[in-house]
């Protein structure tokens, strides 16, 4: 990791702890390097209580309670896949926060609609579930890390928006 995002997950790291806040996560593309980089730290199990790394789409809607109708409609990787999917992680785990991380890492996958390095976060707060779509250009490593940065971006830049479950 370089030093900038060294420095957003301490900054989710110590915020978590100090406000009491617990974690889960949902990962499609980044296939468990988010939780790795949050379990990298000591401490860590303050927060964090776990994640699901559901590449599957049987899976998305087994363990996350993404809808069928919406998989078939919109696809694995968009903005309501992945918000179904951080809402389904919220609720299973029963965590303050949950994040989910859908896209397409490359380097085959892509269309016209969707390129490789299209990629959808999803926050959940309990008082809001919103997704965030990117655009990424790099190859697989470099989409997948940068998927996992944004998603620490996001966790860092929402801890206010907190409704407990």
């Amino acid at each position: 990791m370089t030093l900038d995002k060294e420095k957003i997950l301490l900054s989710v790291h110590t915020a978590f702890l100090r406000r009491k806040l617990t974690l889960s996560l949902a990962e499609s593309c980044t296939g468990g390097l988010l939780s790795s980089y949050i379990t990298s730290l000591a401490g860590s199990s303050g927060y964090y209580l776990g994640g699901a790394v559901a590449y599957s789409n049987a899976l998305k809607v087994k363990l996350l309670g993404v809808k069928e109708e919406t998989l078939a409609r919109y696809g694995a990787v968009s903005s309501k896949t992945a918000k179904e999917m951080a809402q389904g992680a919220r609720e299973a785990f029963c965590s303050d926060i949950a994040l989910s991380v859908t896209g397409i890492a490359g380097p085959d996958g892509g269309t016209p609609q969707k390129p490789v390095g299209t990629v959808f976060i999803g926050l959940s707060t309990g008082a809001e579930t919103s997704s965030f779509h990117f655009l990424f250009n790099g190859d697989r490593k470099d989409n997948i890390k940068a998927s996992c940065f944004n998603a620490l971006k996001l966790l860092a830049q929402n801890l206010n928006q907190v409704d407990r479950c």
